[in-house]
């Protein structure tokens, strides 16, 4: 490789003796130089003039275009006004036609005017005359209202006069029924027999009226002096005999179904007091759960109090959330109540469910966790569950839990609108959208 290296060595500097002296070479590039710079500005100037060529080819070509549209847009406004032109003079001599025609309107339009006035006095006597016609109309049915009334008082007078004349006559005919019935009582006779009882002829005159009513009164102190006869008294005493025998009886099966009702009093008590134990135990256990679940912890239970008869005893609650005392309900907080309300209300709804339970507002004085809470607790019933819950609330969250919202819009000033919304089916929706 030396070898190799020397040989190029050599002929490296055969071929730079055989180079034209470096004064020569630039020369020439100078010239070359300098000749490419004029061939240059040459191309710029030819550049530009064409550039300029271009652009005058262009504004010409645009102004004859412009031009070409200014040409047609005249052609065509001559043409507009040619016809316009031929317009007006059809209608020019329309008009003179019309103004030839209606050269003697004014005689005509006397002539109707002059009709027209006729007609109108006319008109204006016949109004005169209907006015008079119905000037005496109105009159006369003055004339027959006034009649009318008068005719409808009398009516009235008569109804009231035939109405005491029947009242008397009424009153008559009862007066008459009370002298019968008195006449039978006292006498124990009908009317049409007083007469033979007084032992009196029919076309007689009446006795005096003192005398009879002395004799009468001298009779009636003659029958006192001889004191009270009771020709009934045998029958009086059967019958009294029969009702004490019937009401002996009466009172034999009223003692023994009073026995045969306490009887059944007692077993319905003894039986209600086990069913009441029996749902107490039950309602107890599940208020401890619920209250353990919906406060995280703690215990609760119910307790009877005031009696040992559970059928007369009293309820109260006892309560400890975590991390404080037991206490009774009155003595916890606002939201602690309604949290341990719940669990009692969801406990009996365990013992024995009902198809449907309606809660309003339960969830106001709770805050957002226990919000949670709830709808956790309402979740789980209504899987244990066959009852539907409609819980009235204004809670976000609540509402948010829901299967099914419904609601009250106002669209328009005035007109209510019932608004539902099926939140599963939204959700179903989103899914399906989402995949």
């Amino acid at each position: 490789t030396r070898d190799e290296a020397r040989a190029a060595a050599e002929e490296a500097a055969a071929s730079l003796e055989e180079l034209e002296p470096t004064d020569k070479l630039e020369a020439d590039l100078a010239d070359l130089r300098t000749r490419a710079g004029s061939e240059r500005a040459a191309q710029a100037e030819a550049r530009a003039a064409a550039q300029a060529l271009a652009r005058e080819i262009d504004l010409t070509t645009r102004r004859l275009t412009t031009v070409t549209g200014d040409i047609q847009a005249w052609r065509t406004r001559k043409d507009g006004a040619g016809a316009q032109i031929e317009t007006l003079a059809a209608r020019l001599a329309e008009a003179e036609q019309e103004r030839d025609e209606l050269s003697d309107a004014p005689a005509q339009f006397a002539l109707k005017r002059r009709a027209l006035i006729g007609e109108v006095e006319a008109a204006e006597a016949e109004r005169r005359a209907a006015g008079d016609a119905l000037a005496a109309a109105e009159t006369a049915q003055k004339e027959t209202d006034r009649a009318a009334n008068a005719a409808r008082d009398a009516m009235a007078n008569a109804r009231e006069q035939a109405v005491r004349a029947e009242e008397r006559f009424e009153a008559a005919k009862r007066r008459l029924a009370d002298v019968a019935r008195e006449i039978h009582e006292v006498l124990e006779v009908e009317p049409s027999a007083l007469l033979a009882l007084a032992e009196l002829a029919p076309e007689a005159a009446l006795p005096d009226l003192a005398a009879v009513e002395e004799k009468l009164d001298r009779l009636r102190r003659e029958r006192e002096r001889l004191g009270a006869v009771n020709l009934r008294a045998d029958d009086e005493l059967r019958e009294i005999e029969q009702q004490h025998t019937t009401l002996t009886s009466e009172r034999e099966d009223l003692v023994a179904a009073i026995k045969r009702l306490r009887q059944g009093i007692q077993s319905l008590n003894k039986e209600a007091r086990d069913r009441l134990v029996a749902s107490f135990q039950i309602v107890n256990e599940h208020f401890k759960r619920l209250f353990a679940s919906l406060f995280g912890g703690g215990t609760a239970e119910l307790q009877l109090t005031e009696s040992d008869d559970p059928l007369e005893a009293g309820l109260d609650i006892l309560a400890k959330p975590p991390g404080k005392k037991p206490a009774t309900l009155s003595l916890l907080s606002g939201g602690e109540q309604a949290l341990t309300a719940m669990a009692l209300i969801f406990a009996v709804f365990l013992t024995n469910p009902a198809p449907i339970c309606v809660l309003d507002e339960v969830d106001a004085p709770l805050d957002d966790h226990n919000v949670d809470r709830f709808c956790d607790l309402l979740t789980e019933m209504t899987k244990s569950t066959d009852t539907r819950f409609v819980v009235i609330t204004h809670n976000p969250i609540t509402m948010a839990r829901m299967n099914r919202l419904f609601g009250v819009t106002m669209a328009e000033r005035g007109v209510s609108q019932l608004v539902s919304v099926d939140l599963e089916a939204a959700e179903k929706i989103i899914d399906q959208a989402v995949a």
